[in-house]
């Protein structure tokens, strides 16, 4: 089972997120941080396989903590979650910082599990 740590602002969309992968049987959500800052701190502390990073936060947004989690780890398996309205550049910047996917809002289980049983 991979652990997976995820990253967002908001209670609800990591409740939705925690709950997609619970029913997959093939994920472990060790936490959520609701910014970069507390989600580097707890990359340190919990080493996750995966992480779900939105790239909208406050305090450290999604692609400077992929920066700064990079820098510590190369191959860190980061994929970011953002708004349908929010991809265009922002998605072609996380795949170049190293992200290894991109997952929409609202969320569709099915290309979640897929995108994360891919890592």
């Amino acid at each position: 089972m991979k652990k997976v740590l995820i990253v967002d602002d908001s209670i609800s969309v990591s409740r939705q997120l925690q709950k997609i992968l619970a029913d997959s049987g093939d994920f472990e959500v060790i936490g959520h941080a609701r910014n970069g800052l507390e989600a580097i701190k707890m990359y340190q502390a919990e080493r996750p396989d995966i992480i779900c990073m939105d790239m909208n936060m406050p305090e450290m947004d999604g692609l400077t903590t992929l920066r700064t989690l990079k820098t510590m780890n190369k191959g860190i398996q980061v994929i970011m979650v953002t708004s349908l309205g929010g991809v265009g550049d922002k998605y072609i910047e996380a795949i170049k910082l190293g992200a290894r996917d991109v997952i929409s809002k609202p969320f569709e289980s099915d290309e979640v599990i897929e995108k994360l049983t891919r890592l």
